[in-house]
This record gives structure tokens, C-alpha cells and sequence, in this order.
């Protein structure tokens, strides 16, 4: 008996703009990315999520928004 689950998870940048503000680690300018998500298995689409993430130019940080 054998189980094969092909599940796959692909990222894909939407969008990159400049945020308003500096980051708290090293001073350098922040930037949105806007990221869509896709979820497959065997091949078929089954979600799709897009969301904004935040990250540093300089040190490459991913940033939380509070």
C-alpha cells in the first residue's frame, strides 16, 4: 500500500511599492510586496490568497505590521 500526496505551495510577487517608514533594526527604507498564494494538490488549483507583506532593502527583514 502506498500513499502519494503531491501538495504544492507556489508564491508569486504581485506587486512592490515603498512604505512610509523606516526599519526599527537597521534605519533602512521599507518596502510592501503584495504576494499571492496558491495551493495545489495533484496539480489543481485549490486556494488562492493574495496578502501584503513588509520587508527592509537593507538587512532583507520581513517586518510585522501592529
Amino acid at each position: 500500500m502506498c500513499f502519494v500526496f503531491v501538495c504544492d505551495q507556489d508564491e508569486r510577487v504581485l506587486a512592490r511599492q515603498p512604505a512610509p517608514g523606516v526599519c526599527p533594526y537597521c534605519g533602512g527604507m521599507i518596502q510592501a510586496l503584495d504576494v499571492e498564494t496558491q495551493w495545489r494538490f495533484c496539480f489543481l488549483p485549490l486556494y488562492f490568497r493574495t496578502k501584503r507583506k513588509f520587508s527592509c532593502t537593507v538587512c532583507a527583514r520581513h517586518l510585522v505590521v501592529q
